[in-house]
């Protein structure tokens, strides 16, 4: 694959317009108020504010980061290798490790969990970053750390660049970092994260652009793997298409589509795809005032409701019908029906494969809200059934089993001592364990 050359990172510009709100001087004063009394003077960044927060409300010691790590070396390296980023590691380096190196900078890739795998660049740099714990195998979790560009990437599932001051822990604040979400191509899942540190050029608009840019290549190249590699085709690993003209609900994650039989994709608002989400499981109909009910924790007018499905027959057209009440004029299969057949057949790890995500996780409506946990509910108990460590696995990689630590617990008794599954087991429960304590 194609890469461009990575531009030096440092850049004598003048700082962003919406970072002149950033300066150091005002940050600090800021950061003494909070820790005083509490309050968050106006002018710190939204993305601090909160981390500050979230930070307080952990626990977390401003006098000293607490990320020291619970795996022994060999359980590290076993770890990472097993890791998927540990395929794109080249990319990372051809692309930005050679020029922090350069500029005075290290990288640092973690895991999902906050847990730095590598840690390369700027000897003289990672000396000094060693001496707050910067290193690999450390767990650069919010919840330990507090403020962090690593740690708030993952909180806020957002890149993120911290100036020295905005760190959380006092001896940090000698750094600045830039950090960016690594997504999982299809699925969105974020994989870990990448990050530059160093002083304050590290969180300049080149270094931000430059690892956005590099984050890219990392997703294309694991899509690319993806498509051509070992698992590529493998059942479960997508949804089954639409059975011979029955239309296709997409309704696990974030983008709800509405799929035609001959494949044409129709983009659909949150709304619309609760109202068909709900058609689908209510095969004789609902009336105005039952899906206001069903749509809404408060109050929601049947106006509102047949404004709505008025709009959505545009789009949906003749697979809607009627008014009174509301139905569907033919089978809607949704991409969550896939799940529960595989589940029926006795498939299920081609039912973890197929649950992508959540239903509709944006949803607040109620009957959405239970749809999502009772189809959660029923893989998770399939999934701890099967006692499998390949579905495990597969499982603790979604949304829903990240932080399972019943799973994590199988998985660890199920996987072969020392080997990589157990070492990724083990790794996690050390970290569920650490913050239920």
């Amino acid at each position: 694959m194609p890469r461009t050359l990575a531009p030096p990172l440092r850049s004598d510009a003048h700082p962003r317009r919406s970072d002149a709100r950033r300066d150091a001087r005002s940050v600090r004063a800021a950061y003494r108020s909070f820790l005083t009394d509490g309050v968050l003077p106006p002018g710190v960044h939204p993305v601090v504010a909160d981390s500050w927060r979230r930070s307080v409300h952990s626990g977390v010691d401003p006098e000293g980061p607490r990320s020291e790590s619970a795996l022994a070396h060999d359980d590290l390296v076993a770890y990472r290798d097993a890791h998927p980023l540990a395929a794109v590691m080249p990319v990372v380096r051809e692309l930005v490790v050679d020029a922090a190196a350069d500029d005075g900078l290290a990288v640092a890739v973690s895991d999902d969990a906050g847990r730095l795998l590598w840690v390369e660049g700027s000897r003289s740099l990672r000396d000094a970053v060693e001496r707050v714990g910067f290193v690999e195998g450390s767990v650069w979790r919010e919840e330990r750390v507090g403020t962090n560009a690593p740690g708030t990437a993952l909180a806020a599932r957002s890149a993120v660049q911290v100036l020295g001051a905005e760190h959380f822990s006092r001896p940090v604040q000698a750094f600045s970092c830039t950090a960016v979400p690594i997504h999982e191509p299809g699925t969105g899942r974020v994989l870990g994260v990448l990050d530059v540190t160093g002083r304050q050029s590290a969180a300049s608009g080149v270094v931000l652009s430059l690892v956005r840019a590099t984050v890219l290549s990392l997703e294309r190249e694991l899509a690319e793997r993806a498509a051509t590699g070992p698992g590529a085709g493998v059942a479960g690993a997508v949804p089954d298409p639409p059975r011979d003209g029955v239309p296709e609900l997409v309704v696990l994650g974030t983008s709800p589509v509405l799929r035609a039989p001959d494949g044409l994709e129709h983009r659909l608002s949150l709304r619309h795809a609760e109202i068909l989400a709900l058609l689908a499981v209510h095969p004789r109909g609902l009336s105005a005032d039952e899906l206001a009910v069903l749509l809404h924790p408060g109050h929601l007018s049947d106006v509102t409701v047949r404004a709505e499905v008025s709009r959505l027959r545009r789009v949906a057209g003749p697979i809607l019908a009627g008014s009174r009440p509301y139905r569907l004029a033919r089978p809607l299969r949704t991409d969550a029906d896939v799940v529960r057949d595989r589940l029926a057949a006795g498939d299920v790890r081609g039912a973890v494969g197929a649950y992508r995500a959540p239903v509709l996780p944006r949803s607040g409506a109620p009957a959405i809200e239970h749809l999502r946990a009772e189809l959660a509910a029923e893989v998770r108990a399939a999934v701890l059934a099967a006692r499998d460590t390949g579905v495990l696995d597969a499982w603790t990689r979604t949304d829903d089993g990240a932080e399972d630590h019943a799973a994590w617990t199988r998985l660890q008794a199920l996987a072969d001592h020392g080997s990589p599954l157990w070492v990724r087991a083990r790794a996690h429960l050390d970290l569920l364990d650490d913050e239920l304590a």
